[in-house]
């Protein structure tokens, strides 16, 4: 475990109000000599995780979103290696259906949201409600107020960081040469073929489409208590570095030291067990 949080500003991967384009932000890291050790950032994030679970005081949301194939399930699954299984929990979200068709399009996080000393990690989330939904509406098109739904995730996630909630809200900038790569991959490959959804064609062919609504939605619903994070996508082994250190780091910030104990107590008990 390291002793200090290195120097690796989590502003620097900040979404940039104002620009315009995914496509503006890197894909790949320039320089991955520059990136802290994957293993060493996921024992510290385990650690750090314990003593968060044990003080039972904040709690961490991660969501994750890109394109299809872009490594959402894969870099969650890196993440909780050595976690707590009793505090870490991952929910993933489709296309809404059934219960979830008859509430409000938050209603179905809301359940899932982690308690105090618990890291969360959605794969996709109620973004979807102004992304994915502006595609393939669940509903009439006449239904949808795109600037209401912004405004509730705004207040929502204001509220939650207010409440103790440390939200992250990671979009993984994938390039559409790798994009394409991988979902071929995962037609060429047995073990990745049972991942494939035809779904998957119908989004790699309306990317343009679907990428302009997600910035319009990132650059609505980046706020100071929730902001975007834009990670280089390509290379799945750097993007882990570079979120597990953040989530590390974030972790040490909320829950430096376990919870003191009463020396009192201890010494009795101790005093009992040694008779």
């Amino acid at each position: 475990m390291t002793d200090a949080s290195p120097d690796f500003p989590i502003e620097h991967w900040f979404y940039q109000p104002g620009t315009t384009h995914l496509a503006d932000y890197p894909a790949q890291v320039a320089d991955a000599k520059s990136l802290p050790d994957l293993e060493t950032s996921l024992k510290d994030t385990g650690e750090y995780h314990r003593r968060l679970w044990a003080n039972r005081q904040k709690a961490v949301l991660v969501i994750v979103h890109g394109m299809d194939a872009s490594g959402k399930d894969s870099l969650i699954r890196t993440l909780s290696a050595y976690m707590d299984p009793a505090g870490f929990h991952a929910w993933s979200f489709s296309r809404p259906d059934g219960a979830e068709k008859r509430h409000d399009f938050l209603w179905r996080v809301v359940p899932l949201l982690p308690g105090f000393g618990e890291v969360t990690a959605f794969s996709r989330s109620h973004h979807e409600a102004v992304i994915a939904e502006r595609a393939w509406p669940v509903w009439r098109p006449d239904h949808y107020d795109w600037d209401a739904r912004y405004a509730a995730i705004r207040s929502f996630e204001k509220h939650l960081a207010q409440e103790g909630t440390t939200v992250f809200k990671f979009w993984l900038n994938l390039s559409e040469k790798e994009h394409r790569r991988r979902l071929l991959k995962r037609l060429d490959k047995p073990h990745k073929q049972w991942k494939f959804d035809p779904a998957d064609i119908e989004a790699w062919e309306r990317r343009a489409e679907l990428l302009g609504y997600t910035e319009e939605a990132i650059a609505a619903t980046h706020i100071p208590e929730a902001p975007w994070l834009i990670i280089p996508g390509d290379s799945k082994p750097k993007a882990r570095a570079i979120i597990a250190r953040l989530l590390a780091d974030k972790l040490r910030e909320l829950a430096p030291e376990y919870p003191g104990s009463d020396e009192q107590v201890l010494a009795r008990y101790r005093h009992m067990l040694e008779r």
